[in-house]
Protein backbone atom coordinates (compact mmCIF):
# COMPACT_ATOMS: atom_id res chain seq x y z
CA UNK A 1 0.00 0.00 0.00
CA UNK A 2 1.55 3.34 -1.14
CA UNK A 3 1.35 6.13 1.32
CA UNK A 4 -1.24 8.04 -0.98
CA UNK A 5 -3.34 5.15 -0.79
CA UNK A 6 -4.10 4.66 2.78
CA UNK A 7 -6.92 5.60 4.34
CA UNK A 8 -7.46 8.78 6.18
CA UNK A 9 -8.25 9.63 10.06
CA UNK A 10 -9.81 13.09 10.31
CA UNK A 11 -9.20 14.48 14.40
CA UNK A 12 -10.30 17.61 15.49
CA UNK A 13 -8.57 19.43 18.18
CA UNK A 14 -10.70 21.17 20.94
CA UNK A 15 -12.22 18.72 23.49
CA UNK A 16 -11.25 15.61 21.18
CA UNK A 17 -7.28 15.65 21.98
CA UNK A 18 -6.73 18.74 23.53
CA UNK A 19 -8.64 19.60 26.90
CA UNK A 20 -9.84 23.32 26.42
CA UNK A 21 -11.84 23.25 29.46
CA UNK A 22 -8.97 25.59 31.47
CA UNK A 23 -10.08 28.27 28.76
CA UNK A 24 -13.93 28.24 28.34
CA UNK A 25 -14.11 30.96 31.09
CA UNK A 26 -13.14 33.49 28.17
CA UNK A 27 -16.16 32.69 26.24
CA UNK A 28 -18.52 33.03 29.08
CA UNK A 29 -17.83 36.57 29.45
CA UNK A 30 -19.55 39.42 27.37
CA UNK A 31 -18.01 40.00 24.80
CA UNK A 32 -16.30 36.72 24.74
CA UNK A 33 -12.53 37.19 24.48
CA UNK A 34 -11.57 35.35 21.67
CA UNK A 35 -7.81 36.18 21.62
CA UNK A 36 -7.43 34.97 25.09
CA UNK A 37 -9.24 31.52 24.46
CA UNK A 38 -7.26 30.84 21.23
CA UNK A 39 -4.00 32.04 23.20
CA UNK A 40 -4.63 29.54 25.79
CA UNK A 41 -4.59 26.81 23.50
CA UNK A 42 -0.90 26.22 23.91
CA UNK A 43 -1.70 25.03 28.01
CA UNK A 44 -4.49 22.71 26.86
CA UNK A 45 -3.72 19.53 28.56
CA UNK A 46 -4.03 16.17 26.14
CA UNK A 47 -6.80 13.76 26.41
CA UNK A 48 -5.61 10.83 27.19
CA UNK A 49 -8.42 8.90 25.11
CA UNK A 50 -8.37 11.41 22.03
CA UNK A 51 -4.24 10.82 21.63
CA UNK A 52 -4.37 7.07 22.31
CA UNK A 53 -7.17 7.06 19.30
CA UNK A 54 -4.96 8.60 17.06
CA UNK A 55 -2.06 6.90 17.75
CA UNK A 56 -3.77 3.69 16.73
CA UNK A 57 -5.43 5.11 13.41
CA UNK A 58 -1.77 6.36 12.43
CA UNK A 59 -0.83 2.51 12.67
CA UNK A 60 -3.46 2.37 9.15
CA UNK A 61 -4.17 5.51 8.49
CA UNK A 62 -3.20 9.10 7.64
CA UNK A 63 -3.94 11.75 10.29
CA UNK A 64 -5.51 14.79 9.09
CA UNK A 65 -6.51 17.63 12.05
CA UNK A 66 -9.52 19.38 11.00
CA UNK A 67 -10.44 22.06 13.37
CA UNK A 68 -12.37 25.05 13.89
CA UNK A 69 -9.69 27.48 14.96
CA UNK A 70 -8.46 30.35 13.04
CA UNK A 71 -5.72 30.26 10.66
CA UNK A 72 -3.78 32.62 12.80
CA UNK A 73 -3.41 29.45 15.46
CA UNK A 74 -1.55 27.33 13.08
CA UNK A 75 2.16 27.85 14.63
CA UNK A 76 0.79 27.22 18.24
CA UNK A 77 -1.29 24.28 16.94
CA UNK A 78 1.84 22.40 14.86
CA UNK A 79 4.21 23.20 18.56
CA UNK A 80 1.71 21.50 20.41
CA UNK A 81 0.59 18.76 18.10
CA UNK A 82 4.96 17.93 18.45
CA UNK A 83 4.50 18.61 21.98
CA UNK A 84 2.45 15.64 22.54
CA UNK A 85 3.71 13.46 20.39
CA UNK A 86 0.92 13.15 17.82
CA UNK A 87 1.59 12.44 14.41
CA UNK A 88 2.41 14.77 11.39
CA UNK A 89 -0.25 15.71 9.37
CA UNK A 90 -2.32 18.47 7.26
CA UNK A 91 -4.31 20.88 9.43
CA UNK A 92 -6.92 22.16 8.22
CA UNK A 93 -8.20 25.36 9.56
CA UNK A 94 -10.82 27.77 9.78
CA UNK A 95 -10.07 31.07 8.09
CA UNK A 96 -9.15 34.10 10.02
CA UNK A 97 -12.60 35.96 9.20
CA UNK A 98 -14.86 32.72 8.57
CA UNK A 99 -17.80 32.90 10.58
CA UNK A 100 -19.63 29.46 8.94
CA UNK A 101 -20.90 26.91 11.62
CA UNK A 102 -18.73 24.06 12.03
CA UNK A 103 -20.95 22.03 10.76
CA UNK A 104 -20.39 23.57 7.22
CA UNK A 105 -16.95 24.08 7.36
CA UNK A 106 -15.98 20.69 8.58
CA UNK A 107 -18.02 19.25 5.73
CA UNK A 108 -16.64 20.96 3.16
CA UNK A 109 -13.02 19.86 3.96
CA UNK A 110 -14.47 16.46 4.35
CA UNK A 111 -16.28 16.06 1.20
CA UNK A 112 -12.78 17.46 -0.82
CA UNK A 113 -10.89 15.03 1.33
CA UNK A 114 -13.25 12.10 -0.06
CA UNK A 115 -12.70 13.33 -3.28
CA UNK A 116 -9.33 11.82 -3.61
CA UNK A 117 -9.15 9.31 -0.40
CA UNK A 118 -11.15 7.06 1.57
CA UNK A 119 -12.05 8.90 4.84
CA UNK A 120 -12.18 6.10 7.30
CA UNK A 121 -13.36 7.96 9.97
CA UNK A 122 -14.32 11.43 11.37
CA UNK A 123 -13.36 11.72 15.30
CA UNK A 124 -15.41 15.56 16.97
CA UNK A 125 -16.78 16.63 20.33
CA UNK A 126 -19.33 18.61 18.20
CA UNK A 127 -22.82 17.05 18.00
CA UNK A 128 -24.06 19.21 15.08
CA UNK A 129 -20.54 18.70 13.09
CA UNK A 130 -21.10 14.64 13.96
CA UNK A 131 -24.64 14.50 12.72
CA UNK A 132 -24.08 16.08 9.75
CA UNK A 133 -21.06 13.98 8.74
CA UNK A 134 -22.93 10.90 9.20
CA UNK A 135 -25.71 12.02 7.40
CA UNK A 136 -23.29 12.62 4.30
CA UNK A 137 -22.28 8.90 4.73
CA UNK A 138 -18.96 9.10 6.97
CA UNK A 139 -18.00 7.17 10.06
CA UNK A 140 -17.90 9.13 13.02
CA UNK A 141 -16.31 8.61 16.91
CA UNK A 142 -17.96 10.97 18.70
CA UNK A 143 -15.29 12.32 21.30
CA UNK A 144 -17.40 12.56 24.08
CA UNK A 145 -14.27 12.02 26.73
CA UNK A 146 -14.28 15.76 27.83
CA UNK A 147 -16.46 18.47 29.20
CA UNK A 148 -17.76 21.30 26.93
CA UNK A 149 -19.36 24.70 28.41
CA UNK A 150 -22.55 25.85 27.28
CA UNK A 151 -20.59 28.78 25.99
CA UNK A 152 -18.24 26.46 23.59
CA UNK A 153 -21.00 24.90 22.42
CA UNK A 154 -22.80 27.92 21.19
CA UNK A 155 -19.90 29.62 19.64
CA UNK A 156 -19.50 26.38 17.82
CA UNK A 157 -23.21 26.76 16.84
CA UNK A 158 -23.87 30.17 16.70
CA UNK A 159 -21.18 32.11 16.06
CA UNK A 160 -18.99 29.81 13.90
CA UNK A 161 -15.71 30.83 16.02
CA UNK A 162 -14.50 27.55 16.90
Amino acid sequence: MTRNSRPLAVFDLDNTLSDARHRQGFLERRPRDWDAFFAAAPQDPPLARGVELCLEAAEECDVVYLTGRPERCRRDTVAWLAEHGLPEGPIHMRGNQDRRPARVTKLEVLRRLSGTREVRMLVDDDELVCDAAERAGYRVVRARWADSSEALVEAQEKEGRT
